[in-house]
C-alpha cells in the first residue's frame, strides 16, 4: 500500500482553506440561488421573472411587466423565506424587482418563446388551470387571494 506524503493535500481541503482565507464561502452560498429560483417560484412565475444577480443578500429579479413587479411585491417575503429554506442558509434578505427581458429556461423548454420585455399587460383573471400549475401551496393561495382581489377591484371600476 502506497504512502501517503504529508506534503500533499486533497485538492478538496487546498480549496476549502482558500475559500476560508479569501472569505469566498459567503459570496458562492449566494449563487445558489440560481439553480434552485425556478423549483422555489414554480414554472408560471418562473417564465416571467428571474434572478438577475445579488449584491449584500438583496436579490435582483427581472420581470416581464409592471403586472408582474406588482404581484411579486405581495409575495416577496414568501419567495425570500421559501429560497432561504431551500438553500439552508439565510442569503437572501431583500428582493428587488425590475422591468426588463426575461429569457428563461422553463418556457423554452416547453416550447414556448421566452417571455419579452414589457408586453401588453393582460389583466389577471382567476385561471384554476394556472394556479394548479403551483407546486407550493401557500405561493398558490397568496396567488388566489392577490388575483381574487384584483377581480373585485376591476369589478368596482
Amino acid at each position: 500500500m502506497a504512502r501517503k506524503d504529508p506534503q500533499i493535500e486533497r485538492l478538496g481541503e487546498v480549496l476549502d482553506k482558500s475559500l476560508k482565507r479569501l472569505e469566498l464561502a459567503p459570496r458562492l452560498d449566494e449563487y445558489g440561488v440560481w439553480p434552485v429560483w425556478n423549483d422555489v417560484v414554480g414554472t408560471p412565475i418562473a417564465r416571467n421573472a428571474q434572478p438577475e444577480k445579488i449584491r449584500n443578500g438583496t436579490l435582483f429579479v427581472k420581470v416581464t411587466s409592471s403586472v408582474w413587479m406588482q404581484q411579486l411585491q405581495f409575495m416577496k417575503e414568501l419567495i425570500t423565506e421559501k429560497l432561504n429554506q431551500r438553500l439552508g442558509t439565510p442569503v437572501v434578505k431583500n428582493i428587488f424587482f425590475v422591468v426588463g427581458r426575461v429569457e428563461t429556461e422553463a418556457a423554452e423548454a416547453e416550447g414556448q418563446p421566452a417571455a419579452q420585455s414589457a408586453p401588453e399587460p393582460r389583466e389577471p383573471e382567476i385561471d384554476e388551470e394556472f394556479l394548479k400549475s403551483l407546486t407550493d401551496p401557500e405561493i398558490r393561495q397568496a396567488f388566489k387571494r392577490l388575483l381574487r382581489s384584483h377581480a373585485r377591484r376591476k369589478l368596482k371600476n
